[in-house]
């Protein structure tokens, strides 16, 4: 279980205290109750709430939304690593008939599949789930509003296509899946699919007025993997950890890396955001941060993290609008980030398993043409490739048991990289994706295409 650290600065602590108040008072919110966590722990709570002497806890329920979504991927992801499926297969592959079978697992997972925003009929999340009794039913006789592959469009009813397609590969119903598979296995006791005490009621505000009245609490029915979860902030700052750092008995690092890495260009319009498997990816003013938002009529929520920074926030409350919970949770990441930076790790040499001679020899500059690059081994056997200067393409790679590395990220992401050598076992050059780096700028003893200049280099004649 996460434990609670009193270990934070007193102005750091009244700093987020100041924003979450701030946010309550001006999103006029009954109540609204956060957590931040760093280093796998929760190192703050906080709550406002219009009732004296009746503030929420890290242990009180609130309905999350789409946060709920990002649990779904996790599921998918998992059947994905399991060989079950994999994620360009067509839906129709393991859920036939919907009439949407065209589209892939991945682009339902990254909202790429063109399907409409919403259910036709009535508001889905304020009406009884017995007028959605099938897929048929969520998804009308005109399912699509763009062509799949094309572009991102935000899409409820794609969600609740991947909830009944993981009910249909494991043969069980989506809750219980996800209980068994992710909540227990990550300690997740206080996130289910109705609420169980204690629990907020969900409000709606009048935006002129300060009077309010009870939202209804519909049961989502086909709908619940797009929003039906009730979570604490304790719980989804536990998910959140898991979501940077992975955790084997769920999904590994590599997966939930994968989960976080843009998968579809980003809404016309909305530079800076995008969107992974089941995770929002945003620059928030310059840093690098995933998780998602959440609503559902009464309730607002926020779960985001910084990977760089190691720190992560949730933001839930009590009010159908007016209170931008994702903005808040993403204030408290800045907040936390700079008044308490993380860090470093003490520098440590490489285990001597890792420090293979043959590969410490092929560190250190590298030229494509004339660009010079530095490369560096870094642990785990992966190789860093740095531009010098302003320009140029970097890239990590991962070793492969072939003795090549494969790019992991920017240009040369699935990539190979090979250290091509001589018949005596010295090294010629580096064979990236076809491109010769070599140890000198056009090294003449190296296969450099197009050959070089016999003369050499040269200046000006006089």
């Amino acid at each position: 279980m996460i434990s609670v650290a009193e270990e934070l600065l007193p102005a750091t602590r009244r700093a987020l205290l100041h924003r979450l108040a701030v946010a309550q008072s001006e999103g006029r919110a009954p109540s609204v109750v956060a957590a931040v966590a760093r280093g796998g722990q929760v190192v703050w709570e906080g709550s406002r709430t219009c009732v004296d002497g009746h503030g929420p806890d890290g242990d009180v329920q609130y309905r999350v939304g789409s946060i709920t979504k990002t649990f779904t991927a996790v599921l998918v992801l998992r059947l994905r690593d399991e060989g079950l499926l994999s994620l360009s297969d067509p839906l129709e592959k393991h859920l036939p008939g919907t009439g949407a079978g065209e589209v892939t697992v991945a682009q339902l997972l990254c909202h790429g599949a063109g399907l409409a925003a919403e259910t036709p009929g009535e508001w889905w999340e304020r009406s009884s789930s017995a007028l959605r009794p099938g897929l048929a039913e969520v998804l009308g006789e005109e399912p699509f509003r763009h062509e799949p592959g094309r572009r991102f469009h935000y899409s409820n009813p794609g969600y609740t296509l991947l909830g009944s397609l993981v009910e249909a590969v494991r043969g069980r119903p989506w809750e219980e899946v996800l209980r068994s598979e992710v909540l227990e296995p990550l300690g997740l006791d206080r996130t289910s699919g109705q609420p169980q005490a204690p629990h907020a009621g969900g409000w709606a505000v009048h935006p002129w007025a300060d009077v309010m009245m009870p939202e209804p609490l519909e049961d989502l029915g086909l709908m619940a993997p797009a929003g039906q979860l009730w979570s604490t902030t304790r719980d989804l700052a536990r998910f959140a950890v898991f979501l940077a750092r992975g955790d084997d008995r769920v999904l590994s690092e590599a997966s939930v890396r994968e989960m976080r890495t843009h998968a579809v260009a980003p809404e016309p319009g909305t530079p800076g955001s995008g969107y992974g498997l089941g995770l929002q990816l945003l620059d928030s003013g310059g840093r690098a941060v995933a998780g998602h938002g959440g609503s559902l009529p009464g309730f607002v929520a926020g779960l985001w993290f910084s990977e760089a920074d190691d720190v992560a926030a949730v933001v839930l409350a009590n009010c159908t609008t007016a209170l931008p919970a994702s903005s808040v949770a993403l204030d408290l990441v800045r907040i936390l980030a700079e008044a308490e930076p993380r860090m470093p790790e003490p520098w440590r040499p490489l285990p001597q398993a890792e420090a293979d001679p043959a590969v410490v020899a092929v560190t250190g500059p590298w030229y494509w043409g004339t660009s010079p690059n530095l490369l560096r081994l870094l642990p785990g056997g992966e190789l860093d490739l740095s531009p010098v200067g302003a320009t140029g393409r970097g890239a990590r790679f991962r070793p492969e048991p072939d003795g090549s590395w494969t790019g992991l990220n920017g240009y040369y992401a699935g990539e190979s990289l090979r250290v091509v050598r001589r018949p005596d076992g010295s090294v010629s050059h580096l064979d990236l994706g076809s491109f010769c780096f070599t140890r000198e700028p056009y090294d003449p003893q190296a296969p450099v295409p197009g050959g070089v200049d016999p003369q050499g280099w040269r200046g000006l004649d006089g």
